[in-house]
């Protein structure tokens, strides 16, 4: 009796274990059809008949990859979007100084007067400057974004670069009557950077608050972190996070002539010098904190 009852267990298993083994191929040939079928671009995901923890975990890591693999679509279309957008907004940038330029050109042959004439060729040439600014930034920043070219860096004194950008931007504020505010803590500062690419980014920076800016803007140092205020005239209408987006220019600055490429440049060139760009609103108060790593004892020496 005993030995029938092994014999009639070990024929039992064997059903069991060949009913779990036909089940397993079922499965697996289901979800390898439906991984077949699938239509690229689909949200479907995989379901199992016979569930058991090997196949329910297969069936997830399958969904798993599914999943992400959308979610990767999804970014990819999105920065799709920003391109093209980010295409038309150059196309029209380049377009209208060029428009502009063509036009005058156009009145230069039909002027009457050498007075006229003068004055046609004087805007035609100002307006194909303003195009030549706008592909030089374009250059800038494409360099900004080349990793394989890595910025030497070594110790900074950070305040003699701004002195050396204030100083070149002294017209634009005497113009303005503006006379810039300055809280420096340590003019001595040291900190990890390109001398070149740091120059850029105050020059940008500065340039911004010139550019957009009601009044003076004021310059904070502490250690390593510059902070720079200057109040605008529709805050509500900047977007603080989007704001170092390239491209990206408030709703109320649309006239103002930049390419929307110049914070692009400082938050790419702040990274590749191991620091960072933020911005917030305040009021009506837009600041900008631009910090630095400061200079290691191996870059001083």
């Amino acid at each position: 009796m005993i030995a029938w009852g092994v014999a009639l267990a070990a024929v039992l298993a064997s059903f069991v274990l060949a009913f779990v083994a036909v089940s397993y191929e079922r499965e697996l040939r289901a979800m390898a059809c439906f991984l077949e079928k699938r239509e690229c671009g689909s949200n479907e995901r995989v379901s199992v008949d016979f569930s058991t923890r090997g196949i329910a975990g297969i069936a997830r890591a399958i969904n798993e990859e599914l999943d992400a693999q959308r979610d990767a679509r999804i970014v990819q279309e999105a920065h799709r979007a920003a391109f093209r957008q980010d295409l038309a907004s150059l196309s029209h940038d380049i377009r209208t100084p060029l428009a502009g330029a063509q036009g005058y050109l156009q009145l230069h042959d039909r002027a009457e007067s050498e007075t006229e004439r003068r004055r046609c060729l004087s805007e035609a040439a100002s307006r194909l400057a303003a195009m030549r600014k706008l592909t030089d930034t374009l250059f800038d920043y494409s360099k900004a974004l080349d990793e394989s070219a890595p910025l030497a860096l070594s110790s900074v004194r950070a305040c003699d670069v701004l002195a050396d950008v204030l100083a070149g931007m002294y017209p634009q504020f005497l113009e303005r009557e503006w006379t810039p505010e300055l809280r420096i803590e340590d003019e001595a500062v040291l900190i990890e950077a390109n001398a070149e690419a740091l120059a850029r980014v105050f020059s940008n920076v500065l340039t911004n608050a010139v550019r957009y800016g009601t009044d003076a803007p004021s310059i904070a140092q502490q250690k390593g972190v510059f902070v720079v205020k200057n109040s605008v005239s529709d805050s509500s209408s900047i977007d603080p996070v989007r704001l170092f987006d390239r491209f990206y220019r408030a709703d109320a600055a649309r006239g103002g002539g930049g390419s929307g490429l110049g914070l692009a440049i400082v938050a790419q060139l702040c990274s590749r010098m191991g620091g960072s760009a933020s911005a917030r609103i305040e009021g009506d108060m837009l600041e900008i904190t631009l910090a630095f790593k400061p200079a290691s004892a191996a870059s001083m020496a």
